[in-house]
């Protein structure tokens, strides 16, 4: 071999294949991240779709505050829920595990809250009327004009509200035997019960009652006609005493089927005037379809 076959050097050249960048693999980060924002955005709409108002406000709550406490960077740990409403799963967020399935579940919760609350209006209006009855108690007392006649007025609570009943005694009867014509002290009486009545905002239920005795006197009148022209009666007294009309919600004339004392029908204390500081809920009642109509005689003057 000669010298300069033994010199010669041989440079291999190799062709480099360019990369083309849209060849890789960045995109597909990119999309999958854009994926799970997607699948992030319609789960968080989902659970406010069907989520309560309450659990609407926890959801919103967790994006404020993410953190175990108010004001602090220091993520809860797993299976924790902080007072912000973290949790370490999507599926327990804000108490969306504990969600509905359907609306009979928050119907049922919304019947629950409304039965406590309408219960607790009805013990404080107990109170109400308990508070009523003993500054009724007490300006009795003190009436010069009500004294003489504290055994003829009566006070109860009943399921409809606060009860006065103005009763007959045998020597001092309301009204003149067998009419509507009120005794004057009768009136006087009512004229001092509209002042107080008038204080209150309940409506205010009157009613008329008679014993058993039968009435004899003009035909085709009763003791349901006398007792319904007696309530009506006891009515234009209290407005004449100062009552508003409009507080006035029904006038009933009973006769003698609901009886003082049950066992002497005929009995003096049978004969009475029922009037009733109503509760909302016999308000209601007496202002619906069925209860709405003022039962007054029909010979009776429509006017005070």
């Amino acid at each position: 071999m000669s010298e300069q076959q033994r010199d010669m050097v041989i440079v291999v050249r190799r062709s480099r294949r360019r990369k083309h960048g849209h060849h890789g693999g960045a995109w597909k980060v990119a999309y999958a991240d854009f994926v799970t924002a997607m699948m992030a955005f319609f789960l968080v709409m989902w659970l406010l779709g069907i989520g309560s108002r309450q659990q609407r406000a926890a959801i919103a709550e967790y994006f404020k505050n993410p953190s175990m406490a108010q004001g602090t960077a220091t993520m809860a740990p797993p299976g924790k829920i902080g007072p912000g409403g973290a949790s370490d799963s999507m599926i327990k967020l804000g108490g969306a595990m504990d969600m509905p399935h359907g609306p009979g579940k928050d119907r049922r919760a919304l019947r629950a809250d409304a039965a406590e609350i309408e219960k607790l209006a009805r013990e404080r209006e107990k109170e109400r009327l308990e508070n009523l009855m003993q500054q009724l108690h007490a300006a009795i007392e003190k009436s010069q004009a009500l004294e003489p006649f504290k055994d003829q007025l009566l006070l109860d609570i009943t399921p409809e509200g606060l009860r006065i009943q103005i009763v007959d005694k045998q020597n001092r009867p309301m009204f003149d035997t067998g009419s509507a014509t009120l005794e004057p002290y009768t009136v006087a009486i009512l004229h001092e019960l509209a002042g107080f009545i008038g204080q209150a905002p309940n409506k205010v239920s009157i009613s008329g009652h008679t014993d058993d005795a039968p009435y004899s006197g003009v035909s085709h009148y009763s003791n349901w006609e006398l007792s319904a022209d007696r309530a009506n009666a006891a009515r234009r007294a209290l407005l004449d005493g100062g009552l508003d009309e409009t507080k006035i919600a029904r006038v009933v004339g009973l006769a003698a089927s609901v009886p003082f004392d049950k066992l002497n029908p005929g009995d003096p204390i049978n004969r009475r005037i029922s009037i009733i500081m109503m509760t909302k809920q016999a308000q209601d009642a007496a202002f619906s379809q069925e209860a709405s109509a003022v039962t007054i005689a029909p010979n009776a003057p429509h006017a005070p």
